[in-house]
């Protein structure tokens, strides 16, 4: 079943912006400013929404397809919101032989949202991520960094549970 895309509006606050502009004046002048301005950003938002990627491009005049590039070509940033409760799903080798491909579609499947979205809620962010170092409990998956191991699909709807 195909996830339809979904999206949390932005919600940016006063605050957060004059936050992060007088990040972007202290540290705008020194070269390789950008990383570190949008690092900051991601801290103050929590993720780099198109209209964070425009205060930070407007700024400090640098073309927004380059701030775009640079927060699609780190992995660690994310243009999705994260969820109150963030699931981290393994897909490392160990983990997908042992079924976590199937973990993954059912969460999909009772979540509505598909890799790296959150739930219009806000409530859960979903991820798949690449060994968590818990092989010998294969399939793995972690919310907030708690780990959940040796799931079956029918797991997931007990465990979601605990989050309600």
């Amino acid at each position: 079943m195909a996830c339809k895309k979904q999206t949390v509006p932005f919600s940016g606050t006063p605050e957060q912006e004059a936050e992060l502009k007088a990040a972007i004046a202290e540290l705008k002048s020194e070269p390789g400013a950008l990383m570190p301005v949008m690092q900051k950003a991601q801290d103050i938002y929590g993720y780099l929404p198109i209209e964070v990627q425009t205060m930070i491009s407007d700024e400090m005049g640098i073309p927004l397809e380059k701030v775009y590039g640079v927060a699609t070509f780190y992995a660690q940033f994310a243009l999705q919101p994260k969820g109150k409760y963030k699931i981290s799903v393994c897909l490392g080798t160990a983990c997908y032989v042992k079924g976590s491909g199937e973990i993954f579609k059912k969460l999909e499947e009772i979540l509505g949202i598909t890799n790296g979205e959150c739930t219009p809620d806000g409530k859960f962010s979903l991820d798949s991520c690449r060994c968590v170092g818990a092989c010998g409990l294969a399939p793995v998956m972690m919310i907030n960094g708690e780990v959940y191991g040796r799931l079956t699909p029918d797991d997931v709807p007990g465990i979601l549970a605990k989050y309600n």
